[in-house]
């Protein structure tokens, strides 16, 4: 396992994107298990109230600051991060490594043919990625057991190298921990609305806005009635945890 380093209430993998591309096509050649997790602001704020995430996500192999926001934090606390690693940049990238590694992938999630769309268009981009199947669980399948084995038993009969799950946090983290060992795929990623930006459904933020840490503002733009809460009730409580663990920092020296 890469080494942490620790930022507010999270321990980050310090690589970029292409080191930690390298790191998960080692482990799939070992058939070494790990996971990957992507932080943004939305996702360290429930760390601090769900136990059960926050354990999750100091057990995770890989855990990478999805957000400028997180990188500036990082160098406020002298610890800078190498980069911002998107989940929603990464798993392109990801499919194609793993088409010119000959690795095989499963896309989980989204609404019904949601994954199908998505794989299609992964197919489209990159004829030779093999795609060993698709998956939408029913709404409630994690308190089901039989929808649970139902799952399981769909990733493992595909004997996928790689598993991408977007089920949205915290479902998807408890999900892949809890059920890893269940299935036969060496890599599990925990991808969120990706699927959405797969399939062609949701409009990707624009390069330059996303390197200015405004990602967040044109997503906003996009669903804001569903996202203002989160980004202007929930996510500006960061500014707290921030003051908090800075005071923390300076009674430490």
């Amino acid at each position: 396992m890469e080494s942490k380093i620790r930022i507010l209430n999270a321990g980050y993998t310090n690589l970029t994107a292409q080191e930690l591309l390298d790191c998960l096509m080692e482990d799939v050649g070992k058939r070494q298990k790990s996971s990957v997790i992507f932080l943004n602001v939305d996702v360290v704020m429930k760390l601090e109230k769900d136990k059960e995430l926050a354990d999750i996500t100091e057990r995770a192999e890989y855990v990478l600051a999805d957000g400028m926001p997180l990188v500036w934090v990082s160098k406020l606390f002298h610890r800078p991060l190498k980069e911002k690693v998107s989940g929603s940049d990464f798993v392109p990238n990801l499919c194609s490594r793993a088409a010119k590694e000959g690795y095989s992938i499963f896309l989980a999630g989204g609404k019904e043919g949601v994954a199908r769309q998505a794989a299609q268009k992964l197919k489209e981009a990159e004829p030779e990625l093999k795609i060993a199947g698709v998956y939408c669980p029913p709404f409630g399948f994690e308190k089901n057991p039989t929808e649970l084995e139902k799952f399981n038993r769909a990733v493992e009969e595909s004997g996928a190298d790689i598993v991408i799950v977007c089920l949205g946090c915290p479902k998807q983290e408890k999900y892949i921990a809890k059920n890893r060992d269940s299935y036969g795929a060496a890599v599990s990623v925990c991808a969120g609305a990706t699927i959405d930006f797969l399939a062609g459904n949701v409009k990707r933020c624009p390069a330059w806005m996303s390197r200015c840490g405004l990602e967040w503002f044109y997503r906003f733009c996009q669903e804001p009635g569903r996202l203002f809460r989160r980004y202007f009730v929930d996510d500006v409580k960061i500014l707290g945890l921030i003051w908090r663990y800075r005071k923390q920092k300076q009674g430490g020296d």
